[in-house]
């Protein structure tokens, strides 16, 4: 069934706003699966934007993000244009509908609490708003082989735990969230206070390489086991894998200083990164 043009253009028009890794990692996609991942984009983007707009007051967001929930248990297509699309995305590539309610329920734990006190919490909060969304992103790109699935899991991991490392300083100062869990933090005698007062140590450092280590291991897993045949299909998530797995060395290489400014890649080396991955592409077209 074809989009609605209304949604169609409220999805690309989320697109064009965002500057995100992955809404450039769209670009390596053909036409049919790009406007497909545009729309699966634009429903995430704007679950997080719900969630996390700092205008609206909690309950207010706590309430909508309930509303969206019930509208895709009950396959509601009247709450929002880019909901209908999703909804279809379901169908047309018949994954479980479960998927979409796992990436909201990620979304709207951060409206009930920001701190995790064991590691496997944390690894369930990345699996939600991170795996579930690679989970959904391979049925949109095709594959054969069901390896793929836990191909798409663990490099959600490796993601979500790199964003989480990078933004250690800034979820700090703006919204006094730490995503880093109790447990390993107290192995390394790191406390809240330090890291809500910006202050950096060799205990910190400590901490921060062993994050760093674990999403490595995460990147390297997926790597050796994303099937053979299904590497043409997967270009956009390899494309992202090469882009955060740079970020996460680039943290490491400066030291985890993770409070003097959110690391990122320079756009030529990102525009360089892309331009490799579309020749990838073409090359595989023969």
């Amino acid at each position: 069934m074809p989009a609605d043009p209304s949604s169609a253009a409220t999805s690309h028009q989320i697109a064009r706003k965002s500057r995100s890794n992955l809404a450039i990692a769209l670009s390596c996609l053909p036409g049919e699966r790009k406007r497909d991942m545009i729309s699966f984009y634009a429903f995430c983007r704007l679950l997080d934007d719900i969630a996390d707009d700092p205008d609206v007051p909690i309950e207010t967001r706590r309430a909508e993000m309930n509303r969206w929930r019930q509208a895709i248990l009950d396959q509601d297509r009247s709450t929002h244009p880019v909901l209908t699309e999703a909804l279809d995305l379901s169908r047309k590539y018949e994954f479980e509908r479960s998927l979409l309610i796992e990436i909201l329920d990620g979304m709207a734990s951060d409206l009930e609490g920001d701190r995790f006190e064991t590691w496997e919490e944390l690894l369930a909060y990345c699996y939600k708003v991170a795996s579930a969304v690679g989970l959904v992103s391979i049925e949109i790109f095709g594959y054969q082989n069901p390896r793929c699935r836990e191909y798409a899991v663990n490099l959600g991991y490796a993601l979500q735990l790199t964003n989480i490392l990078r933004d250690v300083g800034q979820d700090a100062r703006d919204t006094g969230r730490i995503y880093l869990s109790r447990d390993l933090m107290a192995a390394h005698g790191v406390t809240e206070e330090q890291i809500l007062s910006e202050h950096s140590n060799e205990h910190l450092h400590g901490l921060l390489q062993e994050v760093h280590d674990r999403a490595r291991a995460y990147f390297e897993k997926a790597e050796s086991i994303l099937p053979a045949e299904d590497r043409p299909s997967m270009i956009a998530a390899e494309m992202m894998a090469q882009v955060y797995g740079e970020i996460l060395e680039k943290l490491r290489s400066r030291e985890f200083r993770v409070f003097d400014e959110r690391v990122s890649l320079h756009p030529l080396k990102k525009a360089l990164i892309l331009t490799l991955f579309l020749a990838r592409r073409f090359l595989n077209s023969f």
